[in-house]
Order: structure tokens, then sequence, then C-alpha cells
């Protein structure tokens, strides 16, 4: 969750290719939302994908971490253990 202060809007510019700008306002043109929601709307989804990809991909390395663990093929590690590595990686 989001605090008000972080809620607030800040104008920001940037530069973009005409092309997009005009596929934009086409698209956003039969909806009732601006280009610059659209664009909030955008990068909000593409920062969500991300972190998930991340997500998953770190998910992914500790499931064949723990299957080596397993197998033998690691040594096991203790709770502690774990939590003192994501502490030094911080």
């Amino acid at each position: 969750m989001h605090s008000l202060e972080q809620l607030e809007t800040k104008q920001i510019g940037f530069r973009m290719p005409t092309y997009l700008v005009e596929e934009i306002d086409e698209l956003t043109k039969g909806f009732d939302i601006n280009r610059s929601t659209f664009i909030v709307e955008a990068i909000r989804k593409e920062l969500k994908e991300q972190k998930e990809a991340r997500f998953y991909a770190g998910l992914g390395e500790a499931m064949v971490e723990a299957k080596m663990m397993m197998d033998g093929k690691i040594p096991k590690t203790s709770l502690e253990d774990l939590i003192a590595e994501l502490k030094d990686g911080d």
C-alpha cells in the first residue's frame, strides 16, 4: 500500500517518438482516459510484470537449490545460515 504522499502526482518531462504519441492519442480517444493516465498505467503494468518475473525466477532458483540439497549434491543449510546469507546480500 502506498502512503498519501507517494500517491501525489509529480510532473516529469521526457521525449517520445511522435508515432507513439499519435498511437496513444488514437487509442485513448475512444476511452475516458488521457495520455498521462495511459502512460502511467502502462508503466505500472510493466513494473508489476518485471517484479513478478524476478520473484518467480528467484523462486525457481530456490527450488533447484532445495532439490540439490535433498539429493545431497550440496550441503544442507540451517535457517540461521539462510538468514545470515540474506543479511549479507543487502
